[in-house]
């Protein structure tokens, strides 16, 4: 019961890794307030979460969304304690096929969204006078560039630095910023990952997925569940000294 008695707010908690985090933090003591784009989808995961959890419709590309959720949480919870930044979105193409439409989709959600989401949570947690955790969701993609995913590597590298950058900015509050870096996760959005890259390498459905399973030096793909672990150390008092960092949590794909 690491986390027994705070309260926790995980975007993009619907489903995925934000379900399997809402889930393990429930567990471990928490409320867990479940904010995601459908409001009917995140009440129904709090429902099947159980009585630690409450669902609550969030736009994180909106301001008055985020600050319309804070509010919210504030007056059924009493306050904030950790938040989690996990919603996301994906994309990719060839470099010179590449939008501004795709472009300023993945970067207000990945990038614009995660900061001001962190910024009106820090706020609050500043107001509250108790400290608290932030954990923000990078990538793997965040640590180098891929050729046909230049703008999704741009957003996960950004979420690096801006994981830093607060950390360093929140220090003095007691407001730990940290982040997770995941590999390749199995989770709906990567069946989403997988069908892009069939239509621009030429792949058939699920050989992305298969090839790069096995090439993790672990053996497989991560699970949700594998990277509930470290969301739970990032938000409990274990972490009180570790400022502005990002963990890999990718089964040894990547080693910094």
């Amino acid at each position: 019961m690491k986390l027994e008695g705070k309260v926790a707010v995980v975007t993009g908690g619907a489903r995925g890794i934000g379900r399997a985090i809402c889930e393990r933090y429930a567990a471990e003591g928490a409320w867990v307030v479940v904010a995601d784009l459908d409001a009917a989808e995140c009440q129904r995961t709090a429902k099947a979460i159980g009585d630690r959890a409450w669902g609550v419709g969030l736009d994180v590309t909106r301001q008055e969304s985020i600050d319309a959720m804070v509010k919210a949480v504030v007056e059924e919870c009493g306050g904030i304690d950790i938040l989690v930044n996990n919603a996301g979105v994906f994309d990719m193409g060839p470099l010179l096929e590449v939008t501004h439409e795709s472009y300023h989709r993945v970067f207000a959600v990945n990038v614009e969204g995660l900061l001001f989401t962190l910024q009106a949570v820090a706020r609050q947690m500043v107001k509250q006078g108790r400290g608290g955790k932030i954990v923000n969701f990078a990538s793997q993609a965040g640590r180098r560039g891929e050729g046909l995913v230049a703008v999704y590597c741009a957003s996960k590298a950004a979420v690096i630095s801006i994981t830093q950058s607060c950390g360093l900015a929140l220090a003095k509050d007691k407001i730990n910023v940290n982040g997770i870096a995941p590999g390749v996760v199995d989770t709906p959005m990567w069946d989403h990952v997988d069908s892009l890259f069939a239509r621009y390498e030429g792949l058939a459905l699920g050989e992305k997925k298969k090839a790069v399973g096995l090439a993790v030096p672990y053996g497989r793909m991560g699970t949700p569940e594998d990277m509930t672990g470290m969301a739970v150390f990032l938000a409990s008092a274990d972490s009180d000294y570790i400022v502005a960092q990002t963990y890999n949590v990718d089964g040894g794909n990547w080693m910094s």
